[in-house]
């Protein structure tokens, strides 16, 4: 996309001069004569950057800098003089010009020194968007009373330092809840370390949480910082807590006891302060009941207890989460956004969802890929068993990897668009975008029985 550059000097030369190498360097280029002129051409549509003379007739540069920054905070201002000082650059400096140079002009320096403005505001503009992008990432979709219920609790707890217990089943987005009290809260800026603690070993768990000294048991080649000491002033996120063992629960008491602890073969005590999000998809009090998790760990985790319904509980957020999952894969794949139809959507709807909100992700996923057509039907959706509880994707085996899943969706692309052409190869690869030459290898590669041309 063009830059537009809007050259504000009142001497005509300087305008065309100055206007006609940036003009050579790919930039649109506007001009004014005056402060107030120039005003009126920001107000219309404002530039991306503004190279402004301090001594103008009426207003003074500075003056107009004043103005672009209370009105137009986002264009950058480059101040130019030929009776400048150290006082008058710091002064435009201090009110919010990007910089400052001399005259008479060197087209060279001037050209950097655009180009680099310019640069600088792409890079604001994408951190923007990124931040806008995690804001989004991290936001629950959906619009029933229990997700409405929960994303009002987040905004209340997010900002405190209270510690969270989130239960729900699997695949109902714990760690997206996690995330968002973190993202939210006064640790954003800190790090989020999250620990699956179904995934460590028990013999391993003293190293992965705290860390080891260099040749604190054997294959310890280098220090090794713990999941606690790297979530230092951050947040830490116990996934599945209650599948650790009571050996391994016990350690985690401990720290969250003491907010100190030495690494596996080291003598140094470390202070640490990490606020706690633990999730798990059990009872824990039945686990207590059972012996299998520790009364007085639980009391120290669930300060503020959060629990996310299952999607068969809140079918209301199913439509705006397949927009929302359609949007992301169709984005990601590179492909147009494709739509649903209201019948295609009332057959996800009645679907029991035994695998929750991941369930549903995949099978977005699976037929963003599988099907050719921007518009997804009723005949698309995957059968529903009888019981309810498990989903056939396809007729056909389901691919084993994402790859054979997209040379899956080809080879059935290639398929449609032979039989529409009554398998005429050169006007099948006239209309996809292929040469000819290249349709035939792929249709060998697949196997596939042309009887036309």
């Amino acid at each position: 996309m063009r830059k537009t550059i809007l050259i504000v000097d009142d001497e005509e030369a300087i305008r065309q001069s100055l206007g006609g190498v940036l003009k050579d360097e790919g930039y649109d280029v506007l001009a004014a004569a005056s402060g107030e002129e120039a005003l009126k051409v920001i107000d219309e549509d404002p530039p991306a950057l503004v190279l402004l003379d301090i001594w103008l007739p009426g207003m003074d540069g500075i003056e107009v800098l004043k103005v672009i920054r209370e009105e137009h905070p986002s264009v950058r201002v480059i101040m130019m003089s030929g009776h400048g000082t150290i006082e008058t650059a710091v002064k435009a400096t201090k009110l919010g010009a990007f910089d400052f140079i001399e005259k008479p002009l060197s087209l060279e320096k001037v050209i950097l020194l655009v180009n680099h403005a310019l640069d600088m505001a792409s890079l604001e503009e994408e951190n923007v968007l990124l931040k806008a992008k995690i804001s989004q990432e991290y936001e629950l979709t959906g619009t029933s009373q229990s997700t409405l219920e929960l994303k009002e609790a987040i905004g209340i707890i997010a900002p405190t330092n209270a510690w969270v217990l989130i239960m729900g089943e699997n695949g109902t987005g714990k760690e997206l809840v996690a995330r968002s009290l973190h993202h939210l809260s006064r640790r954003a800026s800190k790090p989020f370390v999250e620990v699956n603690c179904a995934a460590i070993p028990e013999d391993l768990i003293e190293s992965e949480l705290f860390g080891h000294e260099k040749g604190a048991f054997t294959g310890a080649t280098q220090k090794k910082r713990g999941k606690f000491d790297l979530a230092h002033e951050g947040t830490i996120f116990l996934d599945e807590v209650a599948d650790m063992s009571l050996k391994a629960q016990a350690k985690i008491l401990r720290i969250l006891q003491e907010k100190r602890f030495e690494r596996v073969g080291g003598t140094r005590t470390i202070h640490v302060d990490v606020r706690v999000i633990a999730a798990t998809n059990k009872d824990l009090e039945k686990e207590m009941e059972e012996g299998r998790f520790r009364p007085d760990l639980y009391y120290r985790l669930n300060v503020i207890p959060l629990r996310i319904a299952p999607l068969r509980e809140r079918k209301e957020d199913i439509p705006p989460l397949v927009e929302r999952f359609l949007t992301e894969f169709c984005r990601k794949e590179g492909v147009p956004l494709k739509r649903i139809t209201d019948e295609a959507l009332a057959l996800l709807m009645e679907h029991s969802w035994p695998g929750n909100v991941r369930e549903l992700k995949n099978v977005i996923e699976r037929l963003v890929i599988m099907v050719p057509a921007e518009v997804i039907t009723a005949r698309d959706i995957p059968v529903f068993s009888t019981d309810g509880h498990r989903l056939e994707i396809f007729a056909q085996a389901e691919p084993d990897t994402y790859r054979e899943a997209k040379l899956e969706f080809e080879k059935r692309y290639i398929m449609k668009k032979l039989r529409e052409f009554d398998g005429n190869i050169s006007r099948t690869a006239e209309a996809i975008g292929l040469e000819r030459s290249n349709l035939h290898r792929k249709i060998r590669s697949f196997g596939l029985d042309v009887k036309g041309e």
